[in-house]
């Protein structure tokens, strides 16, 4: 990670609140845990959608937070269910 990436990261963790820090690293920690048990595609299972699908009816920046998934995934398995 650059310099100045993390001066940047630093500057913003001044203005965001806690919570929205603690359930950004939630949400982080969790794709992490999907890309280590996957060996090429990362295969969401059926808690990690409702982990999402949950994140996203608490959290107003849940779609800040995704790296392996579109949002549109997220919100399609919502309306499938």
């Amino acid at each position: 990670m650059g310099v100045l990436s993390v001066a940047v990261l630093s500057i913003r963790a001044c203005f965001v609140t806690r919570a929205h820090l603690m359930i950004e690293i939630l949400a982080l920690r969790q794709q992490v845990a999907v890309m280590k048990r996957s060996q090429k595609r990362p295969r969401l299972r059926v808690r990690d959608r409702v982990f999402w699908i949950w994140l996203m009816r608490l959290w107003p920046y849940w779609k800040s937070a995704l790296v392996i998934v579109k949002p549109e995934t997220v919100v399609g398995c919502l309306i499938t269910s």
